[in-house]
């Protein structure tokens, strides 16, 4: 449940046309309708909620690049900014859920609603069902936004819905829109559409038709819904967790020695983030990148590394925060321009040279003077279906489409192929995924091993810092969870190329 309350400004927010957010791969609706401009329904906080909730239904947006570009724009800070990034996400999460049981008080299939009145539904169910926001306040300003944002013929069936939605409990309505013990049932009271339900189960290696399967899925899936902390990552070599800890407030993190845990807080007013000591970043990225730098490699390497997908540059500036302790220099690559000058400037003053490129074709990069031999270290954290970073798009799970995956595995397989013919004899290359999805996560891995000859490491020995949570159980790879680790869902795995040499040290 949500524990937020607006403090709801009473000025009126000006008129003014919201522009689209920017990313990759953006959907759009099939039945797309146009937005109107919107002159304020009187409440600040829920017109810019609100506003990004079209954004992202007519335009396809990311509401995690959305949300923050319209709070800075709309002045929003403090509580009031916490309130609309627990209204803007909570309700994209949650959906699916929503919709059925919108569907059910309306008696009005979600696709006979009114666009914009169906997500007024949505933004005042979602406060009815999972926030302690009062009911009349959810109604009230729901109403109002209708109405500000051109569909006020629409106010009378909104009102009446949510009025109804209140008169029962949250647990109620769940009960009739899921009341069974069917995997369907269970995904649907956990805000996630049937198969990635599916895929979670099949990942987990548990049987949700036995009492134990379901009880694990069910931490699982609950766990993915439930709103994510900030994790913060120190610099290798600037600053520690303890310190970046005693900087902010925070929690040192379970086990990264850099991370640090957020509950509240804008992370870009830290002085640490400021001045490129310290990012945001999950816990598993991090161990990614530690992973990257502790396999053992052989002793006459050449001190290069190679981030084959680097692009936004996290997991690059973790690791060549280590490469310069150790006089060792990474090559970036990136395929998109923009995503390119990103690393640039998320890896300024460390020895980091970016390339544009594709990854698959690395002889095809004309800037990129690669060792003779081939790289040391291979980092490929490959383009994936993000089903593991669920929690921070909030909107994702409702927009995948399990016929994705089938073109990213192939694209998967094809990098590691290259990272793999890239490293030395005596090198090591650690393949990466925020996604659980068997297709790509372990098939890929033991596939292409099985195509190329390259010997699969155990890469559980290389973070004793998870020995706790029975890490060893997916040896030889490490599968991160959010209802065990507090981390996206992450995988990773080592590699080490055919006729390698066995002599290996740091």
């Amino acid at each position: 449940m949500g524990g937020f309350r607006s403090r709801s400004e009473s000025a009126r927010s000006g008129e003014g046309q919201r522009k689209k957010a920017t990313g990759y791969q953006q959907r759009r609706p099939e039945h797309k309708q146009r937005k109107s401009k919107s002159r304020g329904s009187g409440d600040k906080v829920r017109d810019v909620v609100f506003g990004v909730l079209r954004d992202v239904t007519v335009d396809g947006a990311f509401g995690n690049l959305a949300l923050p570009k319209a709070l800075r724009e709309a002045g929003i800070k403090g509580r009031d900014a916490a309130f609309a990034t627990e209204l803007t996400y909570g309700t994209l999460r949650a959906r699916g859920l929503l919709d059925a049981i919108i569907e059910d008080a309306a008696g009005r299939k979600i696709e006979k609603i009114d666009s914009v009145a169906l997500d007024a539904l949505r933004l005042g169910a979602y406060q009815i069902l999972r926030t302690r926001v009062e009911n009349h306040a959810a109604v009230n300003t729901s109403v109002e936004l209708v109405k500000a944002f051109g569909a006020g013929q629409a106010s009378g069936f909104v009102n009446g819905v949510l009025r109804a939605l209140a008169r029962k409990k949250p647990e109620t309505w769940i009960e009739r829109v899921a009341p069974g013990d069917s995997l369907a049932d269970l995904a649907l009271r956990n805000a996630h559409p049937e198969w990635i339900a599916e895929v979670f189960a099949d990942a987990l290696s548990v049987d949700p038709a036995t009492d134990a399967g379901r009880a694990e899925l069910k931490r699982t899936l609950a766990a993915d819904d439930a709103r994510p902390i900030v994790h913060l990552a120190g610099r290798p070599g600037q600053i520690s967790g303890e310190e970046l800890a005693l900087i902010t407030g925070g929690t040192e993190g379970k086990f990264s020695p850099y991370a640090v845990y957020l509950d509240e807080g804008a992370p870009g007013e830290i002085a640490p983030v400021r001045e490129g000591m310290a990012s945001v970043q999950d816990e598993g990225s991090q161990l990614i990148g530690l992973a990257t730098t502790r396999v053992p490699v052989a002793a006459d390497l050449p001190a290069r590394w190679l981030d084959l997908c680097a692009g936004p540059g996290g997991k690059t500036a973790f690791i060549a925060s280590v490469a310069m302790s150790e006089q060792a220099t990474v090559d970036a690559i990136e395929i998109a321009d923009h995503r390119a000058k990103l690393i640039e400037q998320t890896t300024r003053d460390l020895p980091v040279c970016v390339h544009v490129g594709d990854g698959r074709k690395l002889e095809a990069i004309g800037d990129l003077d690669a060792p003779e031999g081939g790289f040391a270290r291979v980092l490929i954290d490959a383009p994936c279906s993000g089903l593991g970073a669920l929690r921070r798009r909030p909107e994702a799970r409702w927009t995948k489409d399990p016929q994705d995956v089938a073109p990213l595995v192939t694209l998967q397989r094809e990098l590691l192929v290259s990272g793999l013919a890239a490293t030395a004899p005596g090198g090591v290359v650690i393949y990466s995924t925020c996604s659980p999805h068997p297709k790509e996560t372990s098939e890929v891995v033991r596939s292409v091993a099985a195509r190329t000859g390259a010997e699969i490491l155990d890469v559980t020995e290389l973070l004793p810092e998870l020995a706790e949570t029975n890490i060893a159980q997916t040896a030889p790879f490490v599968q991160l969870w959010p209802h065990i680790h507090g981390t996206d869902a992450m995988f990773f795995a080592a590699l080490r190329p055919a006729n390698n040499s066995t002599n290996t040290s740091r």
